[in-house]
Formats: C-alpha cells, structure tokens, sequence
C-alpha cells in the first residue's frame, strides 16, 4: 500500500461518519486546550511574579525584625512583627559591611488618609532619599524627598499614581495637602507607575521622611520595621548577605543562627523560591488538564474498535486479496494519529486564542511558550500511537475467513 493509498483511505473511513468522527476529535480538542489554558496561566503567574519582584529594586536585600514568617510565595520575613531590628544596627551595617550601594531604612504601616472631602486606606512608609536608588523608584511630577526633608522633619509626601487618583481624581496632586494619623502633609511628588504584584501594589503607596514616621507615626526613634540594601554587584548578594546575618547575630548576642530575631532575604531567593512555587502550581494544572486528554484517549479507542467491528468483513477481504498484517495495522494506527493529530492543531489554536482573551480582557496574566505548543502535539501524537494501538493490532489480527463469514 503505497503512502498515497493510506492517506486517501484514512480520509474516507474517517469522513464515513462525520459525526462520530467529530464528537471523538472533541475530547482531544478540550484536552490540548485546556491544557494549552492551564499552563499559560501557570507560566504567566510565574512571569507576573517574577517581574513583580525585579520590580522592587535591583540586586536587593531585605532585613526584617522578628522570627521568620511565610509568605505566600515562599519569601519571609517578620516585618513589623516586633522592635528587634534598630537604628543603631542600621549604622553598623552601614559602617562595617562592605559592597553596598545604598542602604535604606523604613518605618511602614497602613492608615487612613484623607484629603479634601476623600479618604483611602493606603501604606505609608517613612523613607530616606535612598530609598530611590534601593527600590527603582523614579518620579514623574515633582521631586522626591531629599536629606534636609529629613533633617528637618518637614511635613511633605510622595504618593504613588493610585494614591493620587483615590485622594485627588483629576486634579493635580502636587501642592495639595493630605492628612495622616491627624497630621497635615504637603504632596510634592507622584512616583512613575510600577503596578501590582507579590508585594503588594506599588503604586498605592505614600511616603514620608524617616524622622517624621518616627515621629509622628510610631512615636519611637529607636527601631525600624525593615531594612533594604542594594548590594553593589548581583554576584556578592550572598556574600553580603552572609555579612550582615553574621553582624546582626553578634549585635544581638545570638550564638544559634535557629533563634534569630531578625530574618534576611536577598533578591535571587525570593525569585527561587517563587518559581519553584509558580513551577509547582503550572505542572498541578498541566496534570488537571491531562485528565481530559486520557478521557478523549479513551473515546478514540472506543471509536477505533466500533469502526474495526463494523468493517470486519472489509478486513476480511483486504486479508483475502493479499494485504498482509502490516498493511491492516498501519491502515489502522493512521487513522487514529489523524483523529489525534487534527484534534491537537485545532485544540493548540482554540487554547491559543482563549489565553489571549484572557489576557486581553485583563481577567489573568497568560503567557504561552512554544515548548507548551510542541508539547501538545506530542501528547497528541503519543496519544493516537498508544490509545490506537490494540484496535489496529485486533484488525490486523482477524482471520479473513473468520471475517468474510461475518455479518
């Protein structure tokens, strides 16, 4: 039988019943899709995540106060939990370790905020110029607040784009005046827009001199909540990292490193951790989706041994005149991978387009790699070999005087 012979009978058995043909192409077509769906939703999770981190700041550093806690997506921290992190220790990282670009302290906490006639319940944290060069963080109208804002514990803000528009709507932020925790700040700057994410929405933030936080919002110049550094090379994160554990651990007079009060992450293992989370989560959906691409298997066995039963006797005769078993199995075996294969690049396209949808439409970040799309159509492939198998083999198997004499 020559390729041209196959092909044409795999077109016409299979466009036999049309009908049938298309509800079992339907189990594949769910199956790649969904599973095209599932993960690139996993894998634009992972990228939003990811992104949403790299975003915070650059080869960055993060000490917090207290035991270790979890965080969703495998960071942690004890922020804020209690008083164990100080000024004094944030002057002693700064004079004794090396390879530091910038050091920033802060004092964080939500409030209610109003602001002529409107209220917000944002973050506000108390901040010192560096706080920029620690976290990315640029301006778009005005000026950021500067050392002598700190000095002199001037009463100004700098809010993010979200908290402009709940405080202010269309009107010009800068100039204005916003109140917190009772006290009257000036606004003299709006951060450039940074988005959502892990860590909350950047871009509802407002931000205040150090000294003032300490001030007027805690009421304590002793401690800080958290500590950021920016580390002067991505290559020596883990070696300052290492640097300031073993420094706080001697401030603190703590010879186990297991009862630290404080708790410091570094950049690259938040980004890690959070893949590996992300990367879990992608193949849990993948493997939920895979569970319709065995049932659709299943219909495809199922057809192929209905349509074995129903040209037995069309076997028979092939047998009679000659086709010898190899021809009767690969005849088969096609039309099983032609079901899966045509089920697969339709089902790729269907889930293509519903991931785009998705995005568009804002509901979640999706993001698609060909090797999820090569993927599919080697399930696909795999799917017709294994699930077609034993009905090809059973025809190629029929004794074609056994067939001929069925009815």
């Amino acid at each position: 039988m020559t390729t041209a012979d196959l092909l044409h009978e795999t077109f016409s058995a299979l466009t036999a019943n049309k009908v049938r043909t298309a509800l079992t192409m339907l189990g594949i077509v769910i199956g790649i899709s969904s599973v095209i769906i599932m993960v690139s939703i996993g894998q634009g999770a992972q990228a939003s995540i990811q992104s949403s981190i790299q975003a915070i700041g650059s080869n960055l550093i993060i000490v917090s106060p207290g035991a270790t806690r979890s965080l969703g997506y495998g960071a942690s921290t004890g922020r804020g939990a209690s008083h164990t992190l100080t000024t004094d220790d944030v002057a002693a990282i700064q004079a004794q370790v090396q390879n530091l670009d910038a050091v920033s302290p802060e004092i964080a906490g939500r409030y209610q905020v109003t602001a002529k006639g409107t209220n917000t319940n944002t973050s506000v944290t108390g901040v010192e110029p560096a706080y920029t060069t620690v976290h990315n963080v640029t301006v778009s109208d005005g000026v950021f607040i500067t050392d002598q804002d700190v000095a002199s514990r001037n009463k100004v803000a700098v809010i993010g784009p979200t908290t402009a528009t709940d405080l202010f709507g269309t009107n010009e932020p800068v100039g204005q005046t916003l109140v917190v925790n009772g006290l009257q700040f000036r606004v003299i700057g709006v951060t450039q827009s940074k988005g959502s994410g892990g860590f909350g929405n950047q871009d509802d933030q407002i931000y205040i001199p150090f000294t003032d936080a300490q001030l007027f919002l805690i009421g304590d110049s002793t401690y800080v909540t958290s500590l950021s550094l920016s580390a002067s090379d991505s290559n020596v994160m883990t070696q300052v990292q290492n640097d300031i554990t073993s420094l706080l651990l001697a401030r603190h007079r703590i010879s186990n490193p297991a009862n630290a009060d404080f708790n410091v992450l570094n950049q690259a293992s938040i980004v890690s951790a959070a893949s590996s989370v992300t990367g879990t989560f992608t193949i849990l959906l993948g493997a939920v989706a895979g569970i319709s691409l065995l049932v659709g298997g299943i219909g495809i066995m199922n057809m192929m041994l209905t349509t074995v039963t129903e040209r037995t006797r069309e076997i028979g005769l092939r047998k009679a005149i000659g086709a010898k078993r190899h021809d009767i199995n690969t005849q088969f075996l096609t039309e099983a991978v032609s079901l899966t294969l045509i089920g697969g690049a339709i089902g790729v396209g269907l889930g293509w387009l519903a991931a785009y949808v998705v995005t568009y439409f804002g509901i979640l970040q999706t993001s698609i790699s060909m090797s999820s799309v090569f993927l599919a159509f080697g399930v696909s492939a795999a799917i017709g070999i294994v699930f077609g198998y034993y009905p090809a083999r059973r025809a190629s198997r029929l004794n074609p005087i056994e067939a001929l004499r069925y009815e």
